[in-house]
């Protein structure tokens, strides 16, 4: 186990595999591994790999090396190496050898294939990575079709003729990427900004308290997407219905105007039922909300709203899913004439008691605001408004909105006096106004009931009181907790509204709970991917059968229990919480049994950091506080 090949192929070799020893199977050491061997280099469907001149060695559509690789060996299961799906060094898109490399030919390779999309997509269709498709329109799918978009594949927004995917009621997208290939919407503007393009569209049959031409439970889309087929409403009586998924997917400048107060999101879901899976989706630069839903049941995990221009999470017409793990970083000299805010939840337009209510849950969300010079359109952190019922549990807000939490109007003041708005295990810090109401309810004392000992809420007056490690940063965000921050270790899951299987219980309040980046490595911020992060496997009680790390408060010396269930390298690697590696105290090859080492900790500077144990092929990321 101490030389290594796995998940790799060695084809075209008269002879792939051969050993000098007489006791060694190399055959089955392949086959264990995942090595792929033949006699023909064909086989691994490259697009040009032999051609001296200018070689292409690109993965082409059904090449076996898509999707084989493979990080859970712990030799690469770290900070240094990005993750990515494909076996050896290109994906299906993309060259990291141009302009700067030379051949025997000029020139970089050529980019992909271009297929323009426009009109209505009616039948099965599948998008595959080594083609980039050009949203030219509204493209509408519908008559129940399926899209399935491929791993890695890229697709543009046409920004002169406002181009957006709609997804109909009874049709489905299946755009499952991966972390290393994630799917990208872009645009064909050659100097992208804020509406670039429209965005995606996903519309279902999830019930909705919206009201089309009489008909109520119906709802006509914003964006000015609909026609006389009506491809543009969305609601109905199926609270399971499946639109299908979006996971590894960014969405790059979109949010385009159709006209004034008629705009395109970043990723709009009108009436999405539960059965749909939204999960790991970045929106970024978007021209309007980066989120929005109209009405549906659909839960969401792991979002990202970043640098957005009006909203980052809007939400109305009787939303109800869930929503865990999300994070939205602002623009300080950026916000909307309408009003920017990190929440937005009405329950309609009028503020009626139409059913179904507005009354989503999320816990565990990031709200980084604006700080220093800001826009003058930036009004709140959370504005709760016109009869909602939202459940905002364990989240976080920090930066110079005007207003932290905003309780806008009678009704909804009165929703939160009788437990239907929550808002419990949260921080909100920096805001000028931390808490404001508008209400003529004389009984409803926003401070009480904000501070009241059931909810655990907490306010201070500056957003370093929050202690995070570097979240303005607009080029590299870092939003995870020190373990001095207010939010560390507080996070409670015993409201009735988190219970149940979608929500995952942890220890922080916020996005991200300690060593857990789940941002890394698909996201995209203005610097470039997000490369720098620590990752544990979930192999890793095979290997390691019990294990502590204590004191994990020390000035000096830590000590590591564990008991290995089997032979193992163990190798014990601390990082702060930046990915900047501190050294390795152990590495050594054991047996199965009980183990006890001494970590020292005299050379670490007072702060935070993250060890992580690796034995074998899985890890584990501990937390290690050194004081003075």
């Amino acid at each position: 186990g101490r030389l290594t090949v796995k998940n790799s192929f060695f084809h075209g070799m008269t002879e792939p595999l051969r050993t000098t020893s007489t006791t060694f199977d190399i055959a089955a050491w392949a086959a264990a591994n995942q090595i792929s061997v033949g006699t023909n280099s064909a086989d691994a469907k490259l697009a040009d790999p032999f051609n001296l001149s200018l070689p292409n060695p690109r993965p082409q559509t059904g090449s076996p090396v898509l999707g084989y690789a493979k990080y859970d060996d712990a030799r690469v299961n770290n900070f240094f190496f990005t993750k990515v799906g494909y076996a050896g060094a290109f994906g299906p898109s993309g060259d990291w050898t141009c302009p700067w490399a030379k051949f025997a030919g000029p020139g970089c390779l050529p980019s992909n294939q271009e297929v323009i999309v426009s009109g209505a997509i009616t039948s099965n269709t599948t998008w595959t990575a080594d083609k980039t498709y050009v949203l030219q329109g509204f493209v509408y799918v519908k008559n129940c079709a399926t899209l399935t978009i491929q791993p890695g594949t890229v697709i543009k927004g046409d920004k002169a003729t406002k181009g957006a995917l709609i997804v109909t009621r009874c049709s489905k997208i299946n755009a499952e990427g991966t972390e290393g290939q994630p799917i990208v919407f872009g645009t064909t503007d050659p100097n992208p900004s804020y509406g670039s393009w429209g965005g995606i569209i996903l519309l279902g049959k999830a019930p909705t308290n919206a009201l089309f031409q009489g008909t109520p439970g119906v709802g006509e889309i914003e964006g000015g997407v609909n026609n006389a087929a009506g491809d543009g409403l969305y609601g109905g009586t199926d609270a399971a219905d499946n639109s299908g998924i979006l996971k590894y997917v960014r969405i790059e400048y979109p949010g385009i105007a159709f006209a004034q107060n008629n705009e395109i999101n970043g990723l709009t879901m009108g009436g999405v039922g539960s059965g749909t899976t939204i999960d790991h989706v970045q929106v970024s630069f978007c021209g309007d909300d980066s989120y929005e839903w109209f009405g549906g049941t659909v839960n969401c995990k792991h979002l990202i709203a970043y640098r957005g221009l009006d909203d980052d999470f809007d939400a109305d017409f009787g939303y109800s899913g869930n929503v865990q793990y999300a994070i939205s970083v602002r623009d300080p000299l950026v916000a909307d004439v309408s009003g920017s805010n990190g929440f937005e939840i009405d329950n309609d337009a009028t503020g009626s008691n139409t059913a179904p209510k507005t009354k989503p849950t999320f816990s565990n969300v990031t709200i980084v605001g604006p700080t220093g010079s800001i826009a003058p359109d930036y009004r709140r952190a959370a504005h709760l408004r016109r009869n909602s019922e939202p459940g905002i549990f364990n989240s976080l807000f920090v930066g110079s909105y005007p207003v932290g939490l905003f309780i806008d109007g009678d009704a909804t003041a009165q929703n939160a006096l009788d437990g239907k708005l929550e808002v419990k295990n949260c921080v909100f810090a920096g805001q000028a106004e931390l808490l404001r109401k508008a209400t003529t309810n004389v009984t409803f004392d926003i401070a009480a009931w904000f501070a009241a000992q059931s909810t655990a809420n907490q306010t201070f007056t500056t957003s370093d009181d929050a202690k995070l490690v570097d979240p303005f940063n607009l080029d590299d965000p870092n939003a995870a907790v020190l373990y001095n921050s207010p939010a560390y270790g507080k996070a409670s899951f015993s409201a009735p509204r988190l219970q149940g299987s979608f929500f995952t219980p942890g220890e922080e309040i916020g996005a991200f709970e300690t060593g857990n980046d789940w941002t890394c490595p698909w996201a995209v911020w203005s610097g470039g991917p997000n490369t720098a992060c620590n990752v544990g496997t979930e192999e890793f009680e095979n290997t390691v059968a019990a294990i502590k790390l204590f004191p994990t408060v020390t000035n000096g010396r830590a000590t590591l229990q564990l008991t290995l269930s089997q032979k193992s390298d163990l190798n014990v690697r601390i990082f702060d919480l930046k990915g900047q590696f501190f050294g390795s105290p152990i590495s050594q090859l054991l047996s199965e049994g009980e183990y006890t080492f001494d970590i020292e900790t005299a050379n670490l500077a007072p702060g935070f950091y993250l060890v992580q144990i690796e034995a074998g092929a899985a890890a584990k990321t501990m937390k290690m506080v050194v004081v003075r």
